[in-house]
């Protein structure tokens, strides 16, 4: 592949990327009204851990597993904000 087509398969991968983010952010916001709903907890770290162990888990590379968790760790931050 030449750079050009690379940089349009960057192009493509970064607009389902912006999709599937957004997805889960309304996601995050529904949990979010059914916890507040409930009374519970926004942050749960026990949930959090079990995230990261499973993407972890998954992960076939050529992410490492340290590099995966920041990028998540930073998702899971950011649109925590949209829970509360």
């Amino acid at each position: 592949m030449n750079l050009e087509a690379l940089r349009a398969e960057i192009d493509e991968i970064d607009a389902q990327l912006l999709q599937l983010l957004n997805q889960r952010a309304r996601c995050v916001i529904e949990v979010g009204a059914l916890k507040r709903a409930s009374q519970a907890e926004v942050y749960v770290p026990d949930r959090e851990r079990l995230l990261l162990e499973r993407l972890t888990s998954l992960n076939e590379g050529p992410l490492s597993d340290e590099m995966l968790t920041r990028l998540f760790q930073q998702i899971i931050d950011t649109l925590k904000e949209l829970q509360r």
